[in-house]
């Protein structure tokens, strides 16, 4: 299981792992969002296909951010004979705070927050590929019908940015777009393997169904 750990005294910074989810030169495209998802950005709630370079996008960490490029790609170009692994994930409206149903590819990493989590790990925010979440809160993943543009913005560092209201969506840095891999030494996120991802998946779900008053301490002990 990683380690969660702050490396910073301004914001927490987090290493990447690299992996089957990371390494776009051997999985094709894994990170980018769908064309007409809106992300927040100076001109308001912008249609991330309409974003050019230079244009500000709110993040996570570190305010407004210029785009400094930009990559736009075809994927399921044969809908109908796309492998399960390679299904789209779709999000209900209001599961990760998004204001409308979202489309994501399996492998694009979203930060996630979970207290009990935090407890075991010592930071309540990771970064998790989208299919780890599959099965929590209406999450599900279907073979995609037709083929899409894919819009990935990149910054000068690794950025999470806010999608469709409140799903936090992670862009790594723009080393990427020339070595097709994130750079441990570089990277400021920490996005888990699929298997402490279940974890922490794991951690969401039942924080989900305690209520109001629920039990605190088994919480913990389940976490321990």
């Amino acid at each position: 299981m990683s380690e969660w750990n702050a490396k910073s005294d301004t914001y927490v910074h987090r290493m990447a792992e690299t992996g089957g989810a990371m390494n776009s030169a051997l999985v094709g495209i894994t990170h980018g969002l769908v064309a007409g998802t809106n992300v927040a950005s100076n001109l308001g709630w912008r249609a991330v296909d309409a974003l050019s370079v230079g244009d500000m996008v709110l993040t996570f960490d570190n305010a407004m951010q210029p785009i400094v490029e930009i990559r736009r790609d075809l994927t399921w170009l044969d809908a109908k004979d796309v492998p399960p692994q390679m299904w789209p994930v779709t999000v209900p409206a209001g599961a990760l705070g998004n204001r409308c149903e979202l489309a994501l590819l399996p492998d694009q990493g979203i930060l996630v927050e979970s207290e009990a989590a935090a407890d075991a790990m010592g930071d309540p925010f990771a970064v998790v590929p989208a299919l780890s979440l599959n099965g929590i809160r209406g999450i599900h993943r279907a073979p995609p019908q037709h083929q899409i543009e894919i819009v990935t913005l990149f910054f000068a560092t690794d950025e999470v940015v806010y999608v469709e209201g409140g799903t936090l969506a992670y862009c790594p840095h723009l080393g990427c777009l020339v070595t097709e891999q994130v750079n441990s030494t570089s990277a400021l996120y920490d996005v888990l393997s699929l298997h402490d991802a279940a974890f922490l998946v794991e951690c969401m779900s039942v924080e989900d169904n305690m209520s109001g008053d629920g039990d605190w301490e088994a919480l913990a002990a389940y976490v321990a």
